[in-house]
């Protein structure tokens, strides 16, 4: 299985046009230890040929440009994106769908509720009929095969495992049957039996997660805020993180203790926000994520499992 890291950050990117934080500004002065960021979207593949999308986030035509396998070939109009995976209804994980309108028909992997909440809130599904459409896909709860758009085999399985998490900020208030649910992936290679786990949001931890983690060889994990009141204290917000439904990565609550410790092959931070303090490569903050025996990610990140 071949895995591309597109971008790694949380919704706005990094750094985010209208933020002048301590981390976004020593960026753009070039005077902070770290890299620029897209929003967070990882291509997964079995044959470097057909490529499916975990998440479609608003920067999805920058991901296309800047990696050569989803540019497209052959025909005048087309695209080696055999499908889009989505593990929620939040604007970072599916505005990139617009983008993607143009065609030829999206194959969107999507839990009920998330198909539902999207259409409640945002007229997605609607609003792609009108261009080349979606044949929208509930994930399986088991591993099963991962098609292609034409229906053969792509050489991965799948399944969706459910995660604690929030509504989309623009379905607060509504009635409760528009809430959205929040899903991790766990992907198969066929071949070589390399197990991904792509669970990048989240507010809570639970045994039974905590088991998948331990059995793959590849983790990719939400590290949205370091801390619970991140964004009070950088001046950028008022909402803590479990007010955003994320579980912090520090402290002895946090998900860097409850991670470090499992025993798979990788772990590494995705969806990162850009007032975290581990974005920066010299910050004590990223040090003890290296300690625990994990990663900070960085956009273009390839792996093979």
């Amino acid at each position: 299985m071949k895995v591309r890291l597109l971008g790694t950050a949380a919704g706005g990117g990094f750094p985010q046009w209208n933020c002048a934080c301590s981390n976004c500004d020593a960026l753009r002065r070039g005077t902070i230890a770290s890299q620029a960021r897209h929003e967070f979207c990882a291509a997964i593949s079995a044959d470097g040929k057909s490529w499916f999308l975990l998440e479609a986030p608003s920067d999805v035509r920058a991901h296309v440009e800047q990696f050569v396998p989803l540019q497209p070939g052959g025909a005048v109009r087309g695209t080696r994106i055999e499908g889009v995976l989505l593990t929620g209804a939040d604007l970072d994980q599916s505005l990139g769908l617009l983008t993607l309108r143009e065609g030829p028909g999206l194959a969107v992997h999507a839990t009920a509720t998330v198909k539902n909440s999207l259409a409640a809130g945002l007229r997605l599904p609607a609003v792609l009929d009108c261009y080349s459409g979606a044949t929208w896909h509930e994930p399986p709860r088991k591993a099963s095969a991962l098609l292609r758009c034409d229906g053969t085999p792509s050489g991965l399985k799948y399944a969706a495992f459910a995660a604690v998490g929030q509504s989309p900020r623009y379905l607060r208030g509504r009635r409760t049957e528009l809430c959205t649910d929040r899903v991790g992936y766990l992907i198969i290679d066929e071949t070589t039996g390399g197990r991904l786990i792509a669970l990048p949001g989240f507010a809570s931890l639970d045994d039974g997660t905590l088991d998948l983690i331990g059995n793959c060889h590849l983790l990719l994990i939400d590290g949205t805020f370091w801390s619970d009141d991140e964004l009070r204290r950088t001046g950028a917000g008022m909402l803590s993180a479990a007010e955003m439904g994320h579980l912090p990565v520090g402290g002895p609550a946090g998900s860097l203790a409850a991670v470090g410790p499992v025993p798979a092959r990788r772990k590494i931070y995705v969806h990162m926000n850009n007032t975290n303090p581990m974005l920066a490569d010299d910050s004590a903050e990223s040090l003890a994520v290296r300690q625990a025996g994990m990663e900070v990610g960085r956009d273009g990140i390839d792996f093979e499992l």
